[in-house]
């Protein structure tokens, strides 16, 4: 670990930003909260446990100030033409563009992905503003025959009004885009709320959004940012003001937020857990399958709602797959996630680490077997504690601890007999249903996983892996994962309030149904 490299990545990442030491609690746009010297939260860098900087956390006060300024300028940016609010975004494009480098960068400072995925990361949100701009010409309405003469039958789509934004830390400005550049398109105002532990890469965001809002002349107030704990995160989801609250983390975060959003008859987007599995069969591209396996398992170490937890493998192909993955994991290159040849980085905290060693304690008393990694790295170069070896374990799917989510690199390695449809059955037999993949070269087993009796998640690949979906499809899962969908295909109507409407042109009035009334 070259503690160098990171510190001189530190200050030029944070003057790119003009990030300061204690950045204040909120933003409306261009103009940013004085800062108090109120409560402050220090965020450390996951790769070397150094502090990178501090954050003020709103107050009750703040948040009503951000809330207030977004109500009053949503009333104007609805009225500006969908294909200019796509223009807005289009430029927010080409300027991330242009910080694509230090932002990819910092996000792997603050998250601990190593860089070529926090660039990954950065694109994922220049293609949504490009897929937004797009979209800002096609929010379409259907037209439909009415039952009654000279009528004229339609519906419309308007703006919902105030957006909520809750987002997770291992995805810190991706998933904030994927909402915010959709619901700007269509009309609202957003309000967002990061992770209490990546605060600094939410920051770099509004100020390049801020940028593009100030060079033409848009009033504050389109995109705002609150940093706060989760006490700001239950404000937002009980406040009526807010039509809608998009909230990304995990299962028991999105339980509480849906029902306070319930309690009051809002509307709430929620990407919450996963538990997603590959199905290798006897007919699988053996190499294909444990590239994408590896990488879903160990990719972001193991700390994507898409991660690959479990590798349901067909009986004859079993032991061959067993020795081929034990066999690439002992190649894995952890540290720096700055170094290029660095394929796992640190899990985000020590809560992680404790959340890792604990699921293996776990699955070990249910009779699992650890087959590779498990351990909590130490020494100069993983000094910061949070480095620890993926781990393979050869465990059976009723297990308690392989039905729940554990945000971290343990891989499950499942034997099944007999037809594809036993391992379909392994597949689906967990709470949560994100994303799955099959890995097969025979066309009925495909078709099968994809037919109405296959996989029962909201993706579904075939000789793809779980994890790297595109932004030009709906993304999102059912079951526990919350059945929400953002980004691509039509998605953006969950950010618009549909109406339908009738016109009669005619000099009767005609009754529905064929109802009369006569006075």
């Amino acid at each position: 670990m070259t503690t160098n490299l990171h510190t001189k990545s530190i200050e030029e990442v944070l003057n790119t930003f003009q990030i300061s030491s204690v950045s204040p609690a909120y933003s409306t746009g261009q103009n940013w909260g004085e800062k108090k010297n109120s409560q402050t939260k220090e965020v450390i860098s996951p790769a070397i446990g150094e502090l990178l900087a501090k954050v003020e956390l709103a107050s009750e006060e703040e948040y009503e100030k951000v809330v207030s300024t977004a109500q009053e300028t949503f009333l104007t940016w609805r009225k500006t033409p969908a294909p200019q609010r796509g223009e807005i975004v289009r430029q927010i494009g080409l300027e991330l563009r242009k910080h694509k480098s230090a932002l990819g960068r910092l996000v792997s400072l603050e998250m601990g992905k190593i860089e070529q995925e926090g660039l990954g990361e950065v694109q994922e949100m220049i293609d949504i503003c490009d897929f937004a701009v797009g979209l800002s010409r096609q929010l379409y309405g259907l037209s439909m025959h009415s039952e009654r003469p000279d009528h004229r039958m339609y519906e419309q789509y308007h703006p919902l009004g105030l957006v909520g934004i809750i987002s997770a830390f291992n995805f810190p400005v991706a998933v904030w885009s994927w909402n915010a550049m959709i619901s700007a398109v269509c009309g609202n105002a957003m309000i967002w709320k990061p992770s209490e532990k990546t605060p600094l890469t939410a920051i770099a965001c509004q100020k390049i959004v801020a940028g593009v809002l100030e060079r033409n002349q848009m009033p504050e107030g389109i995109f705002n940012l609150v940093l706060g704990d989760a006490k700001i995160g239950s404000r937002m989801a009980n406040d009526k003001r807010v039509g809608l609250v998009s909230a990304t983390g995990s299962t028991r975060m999105g339980k509480k937020v849906s029902e306070a959003v319930n309690a009051r008859l809002g509307k709430s987007l929620l990407e919450l857990g996963g538990n997603n599995a590959i199905i290798m069969t006897e007919h699988a591209n053996l190499e294909l399958a444990i590239r994408a396996a590896v990488f879903g398992a160990v990719g972001t170490a193991g700390q994507r709602c898409t991660s690959t937890r479990r590798l349901i493998v067909h009986e004859k192909v079993f032991d061959t797959v067993k020795e081929k993955l034990v066999k690439v994991y002992g190649t894995l290159k952890i540290g720096n996630p700055l170094d290029p040849n660095t394929l796992v980085g640190p899990l985000i905290d020590q809560e992680a680490v404790k959340n890792f060693t604990n699921a293996l304690e776990k699955v070990k008393e249910e009779g699992g077997n650890i087959l590779a990694g498990g351990e909590v790295l130490s020494g100069e170069a993983y000094n910061s504690g949070n480095y620890v070896t993926p781990a393979i374990v050869e465990a059976k799917n009723h297990y308690k601890i392989v039905q729940e989510e554990t945000f971290a690199p343990i891989l499950y390695l499942i034997k099944y007999e007999g037809s594809v449809e036993n391992a379909v059955r392994i597949q689906n037999d967990v709470k949560q249903g994100l994303s799955s993949a099959i890995f097969t070269d025979n066309l009925q087993q495909a078709e099968y996983f994809l037919s109405h009796a296959g996989s029962d998640c909201g993706i579904a690949n075939v000789n793809i892996g779980t994890s790297g979906a595109e932004i030009g499809g709906a993304f999102g899962g059912e079951k526990e994962t919350g059945g929400g969908r953002e980004s691509g295909s039509d998605a953006w109507k969950f950010y618009m309030r549909r109406q339908t409407n009738t016109i009669n042109y005619s000099k009767e009035l005609p009754l529905a149904q064929g109802i009369k009334f006569e006075i």
